[in-house]
């Protein structure tokens, strides 16, 4: 019979992961700012490889964890999403990295630093959403919160658009216009994550309420 110390033991272990995950999100957009603000024969993969590993390895202690235990703080299906969730944002932040070092010599200065701000205000959100899903949330506030997501990602929205004008302005070479379209596209994906993860987070709470 499952005592009530070890439930409350293996809530804790739940809630150090799932922080520890919030916080690796966090650093994988720091550390793309850093890239951003460095020249381009500073760019350098290691670091989003090492924070995005280190993402995966709280995963799958979280699914074995997951698998060890019989009765979960919260439905086990609900902390399955919330984990993918968290790990695909520096996924994906990885993936726009390693496009960017590959692309360095098309890219203007400063490009993408707008977007770069609008995604670590995102990340800085996901981390206090996950810290309340385990500390006694307010529903109003993880809505307050969500919805400020979704405000980020809407501004994103607007000023890939922006973006996108100015590229089709006809003052880049064609080869270029391709190239930060698509890495436009990409880092707009890295936001629409932090939404995503936002949304379940919401969605549980809701759920529990």
């Amino acid at each position: 019979m499952l005592s009530i110390q070890s439930f409350f033991s293996k809530a804790n272990t739940f809630s150090q992961l799932f922080e520890s995950s919030a916080e690796e999100v966090r650093k994988s957009a720091l550390t793309l700012i850093e890239l951003l603000q460095s020249p381009p024969e500073g760019f350098n993969l290691e670091n989003f490889s090492r924070l995005r590993q280190q993402n995966k390895r709280i995963n799958e202690e979280i699914a074995t964890l997951l698998c060890q235990t019989f009765i979960t703080p919260l439905e086990r299906e609900d902390l399955e999403a919330l984990s993918r969730a968290l790990y695909r944002i520096p996924k994906t932040i990885e993936k726009f990295a390693g496009r960017m070092i590959l692309a360095k010599t098309y890219l203007p200065a400063g490009f993408f630093d707008r977007q770069a701000q609008i995604l670590e205000q995102a990340t800085v959100v996901v981390r206090e959403m996950v810290r309340q899903l385990w500390h006694h949330p307010h529903l109003e506030k993880v809505k307050a919160e969500n919805d400020r997501l979704h405000a980020l990602e809407g501004e994103a929205d607007k000023l890939v658009f922006e973006m996108l004008r100015d590229l089709y302005s006809g003052k880049y070479e064609p080869m270029q216009v391709i190239v930060l379209c698509d890495l436009f596209a990409l880092l707009e994906k890295v936001i629409d994550r932090c939404r995503d993860a936002g949304n379940v987070i919401f969605h549980i709470v809701l759920k529990n309420s």
